[in-house]
Parts: structure tokens; C-alpha cells; sequence
């Protein structure tokens, strides 16, 4: 299936806006995860509007157009680590949807997904990279609490998206007649 010229111009704009939203959180430092989450929001909007193959390919389009425009290239990588959480949650939930489970089965194994996604990137950046959380020693009690923030970051963030696609989203959808 081929995208029409409708749905090639819209991930056009969104990708446009998408690196512009990543080169602000550059340039705007008191926004930065905010305008990141905001980035990563327009993959999952490419993969919900045109399908897992073309919204991969937006989100390796996103990354490497952010890389080259973008001045920190830091950010480029938390918004790759962000938008790659959102490749696999909608993956996951497109292939969950197949599944012949009870709801409750399907709702669990996408929690633990989900969990599990942003743990193996978030673990070894934590243990091998801690100078990115804390400039000073990292003991075990504040491994332990970036451990636990980091789990209150991914709560917020998925239900911030989740809210996101359901309602903000879907109003301005209804709009564009995509």
C-alpha cells in the first residue's frame, strides 16, 4: 500500500515539526523533556496515522534529521530513547490486538511491555552512565531513588501520551480529515 499524497504531505509537516520541537528543547532549556515528549508524541502520531512500516520510517527520518539540525546532540539521543518506547508500545499494542487473550491478560502484558522496554534502556544508562543523572558519587541509596524516579517518569510520560492520543489528538484529527 502506497501513502497518498495527503498522508505524504501530513508526515511531512509533522516531521518538520517534530525536529522543530527537538531543536527547541535545545534552545529552550527550562522545557527540554517537555518539548522531547512532545517530539517523540508526533512519532506516535506518524505510526497511528500511517502504519507501523511508514512510522518507523518516520521515527529513523526524525532522528537523523534531528542529529544533523539539532545543536545538542544529547537531546537528539533522549528523544531517540523516548520515540524508540513509542515504537514498541504501538507495536506491541498492534500485535496484542491479534491475540485471541481475555482483556485483562492483553492489558497486563502491555503494562510489562512496556516496563520492561524502558527498563533496559533506562538500567544500563543509570549503572553505566551515571555522570547524566548526578555529577557527584552515585551510592546505592540515590541508585536506588533515580531507580525510582525514573519509574514516576514513565508513568507520567506514558499517561501523558495516553492522554495525548485519546483526546488532544483526536480532536485535532477530526479536523484534519486525515
Amino acid at each position: 500500500m502506497l501513502l497518498n499524497a495527503k498522508k505524504l504531505s501530513f508526515l511531512s509537516l509533522l516531521l518538520a515539526c517534530t525536529v522543530l520541537l527537538v531543536i527547541l528543547g535545545g534552545v529552550l532549556e527550562f522545557n527540554t523533556l517537555f518539548l522531547l515528549a512532545g517530539a517523540s508524541f508526533c512519532v506516535g502520531i506518524a505510526i497511528r496515522e500511517s502504519g507501523l512500516r511508514f512510522g518507523f520510517g518516520f521515527y529513523i527520518a526524525s532522528i537523523l534529521l534531528s542529529l544533523l539540525l539539532a545543536p545538542n546532540k544529547l537531546y537528539c539521543i533522549t528523544f531517540a530513547a523516548m520515540g524508540f518506547y513509542l515504537v514498541i508500545t504501538e507495536y506491541t499494542f498492534h500485535k496484542l490486538s491479534f491475540v485471541k487473550w481475555n482483556t485483562g491478560r492483553r492489558k497486563n502484558v502491555f503494562r510489562l511491555t512496556k516496563f520492561i522496554t524502558f527498563n533496559i534502556m533506562y538500567i544500563p544508562i543509570l549503572l553505566f552512565l551515571p555522570k547524566l543523572f548526578y555529577p557527584g558519587q552515585l551510592n546505592s541509596g540515590l541508585l536506588a531513588a533515580f531507580f525510582m524516579v525514573g519509574q514516576i517518569a514513565l508513568f507520567i510520560y506514558d499517561r501523558a501520551y495516553t492522554y495525548f492520543q485519546l483526546y488532544v489528538w483526536g480532536k485535532i484529527r477530526g479536523k484534519l480529515h486525515l
